[in-house]
């Protein structure tokens, strides 16, 4: 009865106005359909002309020039050029058809497009598109021809404009490209300066607004773009070209020598101010081309590296570089190793480098005198292993300094133990072994993980560390450490920039260099260098073939062999400064795994010779006077070399007595020194009977065959100068080796 009595109240007169209102609804759609139609019909090709000119002309991006990156004196190692876009405006060219052919034609002959394809494009598009890219990033010497023509007067050239971007370039190609790194599509830094001043380089872009006003013409509104600013950095790149050229020669002579490849693994050189932190030079090889990152070409000579990122026994030639491009992991993985910075990225056991860190360590903690001798008889017996020297026929009672210069194992060995686990741990910290240096580069690596501390060191670790295995390390934290054991003891932060400019040229920043702290005293460092200077200068000294013509200079020799134990395969360095009596530059060379038989890997002369060649061009460069007098062989070395002899050579009669010669055992000398008198008279090395190799020039022993340095003792290929013990030295890490 309810659902009766509400249906009842639809009555007709409701029926009615719900009609009216449907038709009311009706009449208004027809309406607007006439209003569309009449719109369509009477301004259409206004409307079509708006939209269309929102394809391209409602908001456009002004691209911003990247800033560019300098060297010291102001060349430009990085740039960004400004480049063009070839843009089809296919309804413009249908204007009329006197427009199409001279158009093609100009395309054709001056740009070098394929015309087929583009009149396809026009017939198919003529009353839609604005906006068709036909080629990319042109330079203005290829659109000048172009340009020229279309700007005729009368010239039907038309429907084609330039869109303006800017492309990153590199003039040296592959000059310091570890250093400066390069830039992805989108305009972003990868590696090195252009990754670390990203921000700084980076500018911000601009925004073209367009519209069409009452009349249908076409208005803009302009936001500029800003550029980005400028960096000038600390490389000189004179010294550059130096460094690079004499890498690259090491590695023409030793690759493909002893297996197929490079002429080394890696080879890396640093040199450094050593009063400010600033990097004059920084390359290792291989290198690869900054305009053209990702050419395989620059892979060969490489060995190939697993998933695991370990190397094979494969390496890289022009009949398996093709396997690269079918594997993107692969091919990525290899390019990533191309493009890492040795001298910041990768870790090694630094080997006898590291000896004048431990004798400042001990002088300096008061834990000796540095006049203490101790008898070294070829190893010493510590905890459960018989550790070599790298001369196993001993050196005998050795002074501290004799121990320097001659590089001797078990006097190291002698000098941590009176030093202590606490105190040499101590003191790798304040040489800030284990952490960043905080060069502004992307990518270096923290070794924290790599070295000691006091709770994981025993006796062993201390022994081996002594001599620089056992721990790892990279290039720039050893040679920052170093500058400071010889200038004083100031510790600066390495940098590589030293202004930041505007895009016009005003100085926004200026980085100066910063002392962070003092390692050990002036009256150490004086000591240091003095035990430095004997290691080239003195009779038995290490690093004779480091010492360029006319020059003195001082350093240390290294070598260290790699993981696993026994696997004759090692890393030779030298690391220096000059001149002797006042540095003023550092370097640091490292030789990781020369191309050479085991038998003779383990020899520092392949960094100590890089060593003279570069210091042989870059002190006269710098302006450092000789310090030494010119044999005649020297002289006209340099003369072939068309370097200039900066100054009448200044020479001194004599030397300085190195300290501890006299014999005396001064008090707080521990065990295994001599006591007054009980040495015996010097006796003429073993090894000096030894008969020569007619082709290598090394000595051989006659009873066990292995090749010897004729001028240290050094066992070569069995022994080293970083030392060895019966057992392996045990490591923090098995990452200790890249």
């Amino acid at each position: 009865m309810k659902n009766r009595k509400r249906q009842s109240k639809f009555t007709i007169k409701m029926q009615k106005k719900l009609i009216v209102m449907f038709l009311m609804i009706l009449l208004v759609f027809m309406g607007l359909t006439y209003r569309l139609f009449a719109i369509t019909r009477d301004n259409g090709e206004q409307y079509k002309k708006q939209v269309l000119s929102q394809q391209r002309y409602d908001s456009k991006t002004l691209p911003y020039r990247r800033g560019s990156i300098l060297d010291a004196n102001g060349s430009i190692l990085a740039t960004s050029e400004k480049v063009y876009n070839v843009i089809l405006d296919a309804v413009a060219i249908s204007e009329k058809e006197e427009y199409l052919e001279p158009t093609l034609e100009a395309l054709r002959s001056q740009l070098g497009i394929d015309t087929g394809e583009v009149r396809s494009y026009i017939a198919a598009n003529k009353e839609v598109s604005r906006y068709k890219v036909l080629a990319k990033r042109l330079e203005y010497e290829q659109i000048e021809g172009f340009l020229s023509m279309q700007n005729e007067e009368d010239s039907l050239i038309k429907g084609i404009w330039f869109e303006e971007e800017y492309k990153r370039t590199y003039p040296g190609n592959t000059l310091a490209c570890d250093v400066i790194g390069f830039t992805t599509s989108d305009n972003v830094g990868s590696y090195g300066l252009e990754e670390y001043y990203n921000d700084v380089l980076s500018g911000t872009p601009g925004r073209e607004y367009g519209y069409l006003n009452n009349d249908s013409n076409l208005e803009r509104t302009t936001i500029p773009a800003q550029d980005g600013n400028s960096i000038v950095t600390t490389i000189d790149i004179n010294i550059q070209n130096i460094v690079e050229k004499y890498l690259k020669k090491f590695d023409e002579e030793y690759k493909d020598n002893a297996h197929e490849g490079n002429g080394a693994r890696n080879t890396g050189c640093i040199i450094m101010d050593v009063n400010s932190g600033e990097i004059l030079a920084m390359a290792s090889y291989p290198v690869f081309n900054l305009n053209d990152p990702r050419n395989t070409d620059m892979l060969l000579g490489m060995p190939f590296i697993d998933e695991e990122g370990k190397v094979t026994g494969e390496y890289i030639n022009e009949e398996n570089v093709s396997r690269l491009n079918d594997d993107s992991d692969m091919f990525y993985r290899h390019l990533n190793a191309l493009w890492r910075n040795y001298c910041i990225n990768d870790t090694y056991e630094p080997g006898s480098v590291s000896k004048p860190f431990t004798v400042a360590a001990g002088i300096e903690s008061g834990s000796i005198t540095g006049n203490e001798k101790y008898n070294c008889e070829g190893k010493l017996h510590v905890g459960t292993h018989d550790i070599k020297c790298h001369n196993i026929y001993g050196d005998g009672y050795l002074s501290v300094a004799e121990g320097v210069e001659r590089s001797c194992n078990v006097n190291m060995m002698y000098v941590a133990m009176a030093t202590g686990i606490p105190t040499f741990i101590k003191f790798q910290h304040i040489f800030n072994l284990g952490l960043k240096t905080n060069i502004d580069l992307a990518g270096e690596a923290r070794t924290a993980s790599l070295v000691y501390n006091e709770n994981s060191m025993g006796p062993t670790d201390l022994a081996t560390n002594s001599f620089g295995q056992g721990y790892n390390a990279t290039m720039i934290q050893m040679i920052t450490a170093f500058c400071s054991l010889i200038n004083g003891g100031y510790y600066y932060e390495p940098h590589m920039v030293s202004k930041i400019v505007s895009p016009s040229g005003a100085t926004v920043q200026n980085i100066e260099p910063r002392v962070l702290k003092q390692t050990i005293s002036e009256t150490t460092s004086a000591k240091v260098r003095e035990m430095c200077n004997l290691v080239v200068a003195g009779a038995n000294g290490t690093g004779h073939t480091a010492r360029p013509a006319g020059y003195m200079i001082g350093g240390k020799t290294g070598t260290a062999e790699t993981l696993p134990r026994g696997n004759r395969e090692y890393v030779v360095s030298f690391m220096g400064y000059a001149p002797a009596d006042n540095p003023q530059i550092a370097i640091y060379v490292v030789v990781d795994r020369p191309n050479v038989p085991g038998s003779v890997m383990d020899d520092a002369k392949f960094a100590t010779r890089i060593v003279r060649s570069i210091l042989t061009e870059v002190l006269p460069y710098k302006g450092i006077f000789m310090t030494e007098e010119l044999s005649d062989k020297e002289r006209e070395e340099l003369e072939a070399l068309q370097i200039e002899i900066m100054t009448p050579p200044v020479t001194e009669e004599g030397q300085e007595a190195e300290e501890g010669e006299d014999g005396e055992n001064p008090e707080g000398t521990t065990e295994g020194a001599g006591e007054e008198g009980t040495e015996e008279e010097p006796k003429e090395p073993v090894w000096k009977s030894f008969p020569r190799d007619p082709e290598t020039g090394y000595a051989v022993d006659p009873s066990t065959g292995a090749f010897v340095d004729p001028d240290t003792g050094a066992t070569l290929g069995g022994s080293f100068e970083g030392g060895m013990s019966t057992e392996p030295s045990p490591t923090p890490s098995p990452e200790a080796q890249q």
